[in-house]
């Protein structure tokens, strides 16, 4: 493969990485938004437009979480609507494999390949939260350990079904159908994966045709880059047959110190003084509205128990252990004389960005895409449309100038901008 560099943009439509209180910000639900952030995708050659999907309104304690914008359109037809307004620009739906059945998902996916002109792509995922089972007739049925094996049964019979008719009978997944909708010129949609526990490695090595995780940092990046082509091999995968595209956060200045401003600037807006303290009663399972965000931390003791894994918005890694984790930054604030909301800035994991000028940034993203390191980025933007036209109008030039990207789009389809066979 020639060293060129892939873009997508991963539009969740919830959580803290949108500053959902900036007035630049374009309305959520609005399908101009939408259309104008797809157009300019298009105008900057990026490959693919992914929309995040939720299955149920977020909750914290019980409760609809404020700090989120609720209600997202539902992912597919949501791009069947961009799909007639644009020409080029992949389309890809995040859809769960818990909570929906291979012969109508599988329908639906092939439906947008085929409308769009061979632009879909399916971002597999999986779901083991109950308040998220809730809505559906078997409820929180599957075990934690369980969600990947129907996630490989449900990926094999949709792959069966949009090559035919088929007849699959497994454990978790049972069906007798054929397919309904023609094929489109790219043979079938894109699957996609985030792939970052091994379960998930496992299921992109075997399927995917596009990767992407939480490994953005130039090492882990590389490690994770090598480990999954090792498990293509074990699996008779060609070592090019899937592109690598973590999920990546981009803050542009002009000079570096003022991309650096920019950064922080975003990161404590990101974790607003009322996220600090929806946070905090993630952990210490009741509400502490009461507290004030610049004063101490509680000075209750947390509910007994372990984290209900039912909230959906802890780590499984982070479910256990809460009271020495909570004891530790107890003795951290005291230490430093922390406020609840310094705490959590403290205390949060700084995710891996890419803070500069369009050049250093260009400097950085060629290093990774030359070294294979990478395929690309899957951009996650705090601001729409004013991040993305940073990166469109400042970025892309200078990755234009390095001989990383391309210059203009060489195919129609998916399939092709991603270079895959």
């Amino acid at each position: 493969m020639s060293a060129r560099l892939h873009l997508g943009v991963f539009y969740t439509g919830v959580g803290p990485q949108f500053l959902w209180d900036d007035p630049s910000n374009a309305p959520h639900t609005e399908i101009e938004t939408y259309v104008s952030v797809a157009r300019t995708l298009e105008r900057g050659l990026f490959d693919a437009f992914f929309l995040g999907e939720g299955l149920r309104v977020r909750e914290n304690r019980g409760r609809v979480h404020a700090l989120d914008v609720a209600g997202r359109p539902d992912a597919i037809t949501q791009l069947s609507a961009l799909a007639a307004a644009t020409t080029r620009i992949g389309l890809v739906a995040t859809q769960n494999t818990t909570y929906n059945f291979p012969a109508d998902l599988a329908r639906r996916l092939s439906s947008l390949d085929f409308l769009s002109g061979g632009r879909a792509g399916w971002n597999i995922v999986t779901t083991d939260n109950a308040w998220t089972g809730a809505n559906f007739r078997r409820g929180g049925w599957l075990a934690h350990e369980r969600r990947y094996e129907r996630a490989e049964q449900f990926v094999e019979a949709a792959l069966a079904l949009w090559a035919g008719p088929v007849s699959h009978h497994t454990d978790l997944v049972r069906l007798r159908a054929a397919p309904t909708v023609p094929p489109s010129p790219q043979g079938r949609p894109v699957l996609f994966q985030a792939g970052d526990s091994a379960g998930g490695r496992e299921l992109a090595a075997k399927y995917a045709d596009v990767v992407f995780s939480a490994n953005t940092a130039y090492d882990k990046a590389l490690a994770y880059a090598e480990d999954l082509r090792a498990r293509l091999a074990r699996h008779g995968r060609p070592a090019d047959a899937v592109r690598i595209l973590p999920g990546a956060t981009v803050v542009l200045g002009d000079t570096p110190a003022d991309a650096a401003e920019r950064a922080e600037d975003v990161r404590r807006r990101q974790i607003s003084p009322q996220r600090a303290v929806a946070f905090l009663e993630q952990y210490w399972g009741q509400d502490l509205s009461a507290y004030d965000p610049h004063g101490p931390l509680p000075d209750v003791e947390p509910v007994e128990g372990e984290l209900d894994p039912s909230r959906g918005t802890i780590s499984i890694a982070d479910r256990t252990g809460k009271l020495d984790r909570i004891r530790r930054w107890r003795e951290l604030a005291e230490a430093k004389k922390l406020s609840i909301h310094q705490l959590v800035l403290e205390v949060q994991p700084r995710q891996h960005g890419f803070v500069g000028t369009p050049g250093q940034v260009a400097d950085e993203w060629a290093r990774y895409v030359r070294t294979r390191a990478v395929d690309g980025f899957n951009i996650s933007p705090h601001l729409v449309p004013a991040a993305l036209d940073d990166i469109v109008d400042r970025l892309v030039p200078e990755l234009q100038d390095r001989g990383v990207y391309r210059t203009e789009y060489e195919g129609t389809t998916l399939r092709e901008h991603l270079e895959l066979a």
